[in-house]
């Protein structure tokens, strides 16, 4: 596969726990940082910035984003992303509670990610049952300053493929008050 059909992603990726190896979320995000760099091709990465929680967790958030390329589609990367949150120490558990790493696939560069209505095939090797939560754009990214302020410092141009804004004019949007 030449790096032409390679797919391009943008990852929020988020803190608010420190682990065993890690002393506080800034360095868990720094950790993922760098195995992401060991599996992708890392084209950018924002600065980290601390957030108040969303949600019912009382622990401020390290949040940062990223933009990789990999020939993986998205339901594979997915796989690959939630492995790696498991290795940090992430657990499944209530949303939006505190966790030791998060990582969303926000958007690629495909555009929009179709999900079935039913999980028809669920692969051993990964034990997700079939990717029902997988939407491409994620669902809520327009709104969350925490994704939107870190995603507009590498990829300020990056349409949304519902709106067709750039991240630059969401940001924009959201820190005015008004909805995408």
């Amino acid at each position: 596969m030449t790096d032409a059909t390679k797919h391009e992603y943008l990852i929020a990726v988020g803190s608010n726990r420190r682990n065993g190896i890690y002393a506080c979320p800034r360095q868990v995000i720094a950790g993922a940082v760098e195995a992401l760099h060991g599996n992708y091709h890392v084209r950018a990465v924002s600065h980290t910035i601390i957030t108040q929680p969303v949600g019912p967790s009382q622990r401020r958030y390290a949040n940062a984003a990223v933009r990789l390329k990999t020939n993986q589609m998205p339901d594979l990367l997915l796989d690959s992303l939630k492995r790696l949150e498991r290795e940090f120490g992430s657990r499944r558990g209530e949303r939006w509670s505190s966790r030791v790493l998060d990582l969303d696939i926000i958007l690629w560069s495909g555009g929009i990610w179709p999900r079935p209505a039913r999980a028809t095939h669920v692969p051993q090797s990964t034990g997700n049952v079939g990717h029902k939560r997988l939407v491409i754009p994620h669902i809520s990214f327009r709104n969350r300053s925490f994704v939107l302020e870190p995603a507009a410092q590498i990829a300020p141009g990056w349409r949304d493929p519902v709106t067709g804004r750039t991240i630059r004019q969401l940001m924009f949007l959201q820190k005015m008050g008004k909805a995408a």
